[in-house]
């Protein structure tokens, strides 16, 4: 697992490869990620949108940004924890992924930046 701390916000993610399947006739590999977020801070604070970067081992960048997560924007107070798990599809079998969410403080309407650490996307290695 793979974790970080930002003014008191702490992301934890988690990833499992899904397998791979085919769109427009090209073969995807599909990948899950699995986010929880920890407010060990004493403000109350929203989650107000997210950026991500998704890098391919063939040299593809993806940027994929917009309002909250998977159509919420939620709000956690101290010792609140917030859970949810998304996926991306990449052309190769290793990728890496990247971002930050966007928090507002409740009270004073400051918003700041949470950085998600960078994770590894990887299939199963073959053995034989």
């Amino acid at each position: 697992m793979i974790q970080q701390i930002t003014k008191g916000i702490k992301i934890s993610v988690k990833t499992k490869y899904n397998g791979t399947s085919y769109r427009n006739n090209r073969l995807y590999y599909i990948f899950a990620y699995f986010i929880t977020i920890e407010n060990k801070s004493s403000e109350i604070v929203q989650l107000t949108d997210r950026f991500w970067k998704i890098f391919d081992s063939l040299n593809i960048t993806e940027i994929v940004k917009g309002e909250g997560v998977v159509g919420q924007t939620p709000v956690l107070r101290p010792k609140d924890v917030y859970t949810y798990s998304s996926g991306c599809f990449l052309e190769s079998k290793m990728g890496a992924m990247k971002g930050y969410y966007t928090m507002k403080n409740i009270k004073t309407f400051e918003e700041f930046k949470v950085f998600i650490p960078t994770f590894q996307l990887s299939t199963p290695i073959l053995s034989n």
